[in-house]
């Protein structure tokens, strides 16, 4: 297995899964279950979406009301060990959206990572200055030191892009849109365009742009969306199933089920076949830099 350091975002998601299962074969529901372990029914499926650690006591006390046998009880308590570790955007935890630490790990953890972006430059890929334009717009309150801060979270989740060891492998096909809405102006657009070329340099970067020409493409229907794959076990193993993550206004979505999966399989397809290749689209680019630099 190829892996990184996660945190504790992978070791949640499994224990989560585990604890969905046993709950589905004893066949309570989250409200009965809610309701024999004297908990909310939000913080039961806080748990099994992994978006929390948990002591081992308390998964004793599900497995209890699941009937679980207790060589598996004293595996998943040993899990919930492991879902206390804390990644390093743990420190910024007063400047990231609520949730959004989920998606943090899942990509520091996924082996390759299929973006769909239509009105935005990835995140992954911004510069500080095209960064710091789209948080100050987002919530104009924010004061500088709060915006620098989230500006700097942007910038330490690139560090994935360079990694020495196990570097995912990133395909993103944009929207000609993106290149021509120039956030923060020509100087700002036309450095974030050749941040965009010198990317599609790298090795483990793909970037693709989906011309006007292409009319109606399968993006259009999707909207955009992120597909991660994680790294398999020498047995050829998933370590996490393929997770597809779509941001919306007011919160996001992680699709996991095999035939969401494999629609965003199609559409990603799709869509990649729609764009241009490689290196028409760093023409592309560079020829939209140019024009924001005159």
């Amino acid at each position: 297995m190829s892996g990184v350091a996660t945190g504790s975002t992978v070791p949640r998601r499994q224990l989560g899964r585990h604890l969905r299962e046993l709950r589905n074969a004893s066949r309570l529901t989250v409200r009965a279950a809610a309701k024999e372990l004297e908990w909310s029914e939000p913080k039961i499926w806080r748990i099994e979406t992994g978006q929390t650690s948990l002591r081992s006591l308390d998964v004793e006390a599900m497995c209890k009301v699941y009937g679980a046998a207790p060589e598996l009880t004293q595996g998943l308590m040993g899990l919930a060990k492991e879902t206390k570790g804390r990644g390093w955007w743990h420190a910024y935890g007063d400047v990231i959206p609520e949730g959004f630490d989920l998606y943090i790990g899942l990509e520091e953890s996924a082996e390759r990572l299929s973006w769909y972006s239509s009105e935005l430059v990835p995140g992954l890929f911004q510069t500080p200055d095209y960064a710091r334009v789209l948080i100050k717009r987002s919530d104009p309150g924010r004061d500088e030191a709060e915006v620098e801060r989230r500006v700097h979270v942007r910038v330490m989740r690139q560090a994935l892009l360079t990694r020495v060891t196990a570097a995912p492998r990133v395909d993103v096909a944009i929207n000609e849109a993106v290149l021509r809405r120039p956030v923060g102006g020509a100087t700002v657009m036309a450095a974030q365009l050749e941040r965009l070329v010198q990317l599609n340099a790298r090795d483990n970067v793909s970037i693709r742009v989906v011309p006007y020409s292409a009319g109606l493409h399968a993006g259009i229907l999707s909207g955009p969306f992120v597909r991660m794959r994680f790294p398999t076990t020498a047995d050829g193993r998933e370590t996490e199933p393929p997770t597809v993550y779509v941001e919306g206004f007011t919160g996001a979505l992680y699709l996991d089920k095999i035939n969401e999966i494999g629609r965003y399989d199609g559409a990603f397809a799709s869509i990649w076949d729609s764009a241009l290749d490689e290196a028409g689209s760093t023409s592309l680019l560079q020829q939209a830099a140019r024009e924001l630099s005159k």
